[in-house]
């Protein structure tokens, strides 16, 4: 497992000599550049799980878009073949029963 590194504690500035103050901020400025590359890799790792699910969702939606679409065509063209039914029934040519 990756080691955690702490930021290194800062005393009060009172309290420090200016050499001691000069060894905190770069202890600290070498803190934050060890940790620059670390941040650079999640950030890469971050954008990319980002743009999976940009893409998931952009595919989920073209699929819900395309589904209504369908659905739409088909209660169209089942009305459409009702009402020709319709029309073919209601207009249509009386049928009789054969006599002997």
């Amino acid at each position: 497992m990756a080691e955690v590194k702490e930021a290194p504690q800062v005393e009060a500035p009172e309290n420090l000599s200016e050499e001691e103050m000069k060894k905190r901020r770069e202890e600290i400025t070498k803190f934050y550049k060890d940790n620059i590359k670390h941040l650079k890799t999640q950030l890469e790792y971050e954008t990319l799980l980002t743009d999976i699910e940009k893409a998931r969702a952009e595919r989920l939606q073209a699929q819900i878009m395309m589904a209504q679409v369908y659905a739409a065509q088909e209660k169209a063209g089942n009305q459409e073949a009702k009402q020709d039914w319709e029309n073919e029934f209601e207009n249509g040519p009386k049928r009789t029963l054969k006599k002997d």
